[in-house]
């Protein structure tokens, strides 16, 4: 059986894609700086940090795959903390391929994010960028392999609270209204983290070796769109105040493609789960937290 390593394991797009591995029969070891809530029964769990070069080591050794997704993923938290992220996001993935050469890695998967693409994402944008130029070069200098996984727009269970779509279900079903900062014409093209997932595992085909995917869904909604839907499945009358003026500059409104890295392919997966569908089990999940 065939070991991979999940770093960043723990956080959302981690955990549902290490499941996605054990589910398709690889030996799934998570290296997270805090244990995870969801690991299960087939999956070892490390606890260690990306930035300890020793921990790393040690983690993916005997590993033919590595999955890196750990580092500052909340754009507002880059925005104002420009020092970490660069250091989290593109020294740790540094360290991470260090090891990966020193392993002799079959291949090594790198989160990475549709704002590559884009001016806009600040600093979170600009260590995505980074870290994906630092692969190709450990691709060039010592022939590892790897694959770039751009994401888009994500929701679904274990989304953390600054999640878009979980940050907008949250406000609706504890308070009936939601505060929208934008205009409402800002466009994404929504996928759910369980298709996501297993696009994610797909991309170990050998076509995809040594190229930047683009993991997006099929169903694309302008936010005025999808704050309908959500009062809807909320059981809720819209309630929605824009606050224009205050457009958050460091998101992208219609379209990221502004600045073009690697050419990349784009994967939507053939069946997927809708958009509604996806919103209700996120709701249910809201009540649930509220419970606890």
């Amino acid at each position: 059986m065939d070991k991979v390593v999940v770093i960043g394991g723990a956080g959302f797009m981690g955990s549902h894609a290490a499941d996605e591995l054990s589910k398709q029969g690889y030996d799934v070891t998570i290296f997270d700086q805090c244990e995870s809530p969801w690991v299960n029964k087939d999956q070892k769990s490390i606890i260690g940090d990306i930035m300890d070069r020793e921990a790393v080591q040690a983690a993916v050794k005997g590993s033919r795959y590595i999955y890196h997704y750990a580092g500052i993923a909340d754009i507002s938290e880059a925005s104002v903390s420009p020092y970490d992220t660069i250091n989290s996001n593109v020294m740790g993935t540094t360290i991470a391929l260090e090891a990966a050469v020193k392993e002799k890695v079959e291949r090594f998967v790198y989160a990475s994010s549709m704002y590559v693409y884009s001016p806009y994402g600040s600093f979170y944008r600009a260590s995505k960028q980074a870290a994906e130029t630092v692969i190709e070069a450990y691709n060039q200098k010592f022939k590892l392999d790897y694959t770039l996984l751009r994401y888009g727009s994500l929701y679904g269970p274990r989304a953390q609270n600054w999640n878009g779509l979980k940050r907008f279900l949250s406000q609706i079903v504890k308070e009936g209204r939601l505060d929208y900062f934008g205009t409402g014409k800002e466009r994404r093209e929504y996928i759910h983290v369980f298709d996501a997932a297993r696009l994610s595992v797909d991309i170990l085909d050998v076509e995809h070796r040594n190229e930047a995917i683009t993991v997006t869904g099929s169903q694309i909604l302008n936010s005025s769109e999808l704050i309908d839907m959500m009062f809807e499945i909320a059981g809720c009358e819209r309630n929605v105040t824009f606050h224009n003026n205050k457009v958050v500059g460091d998101h992208y409104i219609v379209t990221p493609y502004r600045y073009v890295p690697q050419k990349g392919k784009k994967l939507v997966p053939d069946e997927f789960v809708d958009v509604g569908e996806g919103i209700l089990d996120l709701i249910g999940e809201i009540h649930t937290e509220n419970q606890d």
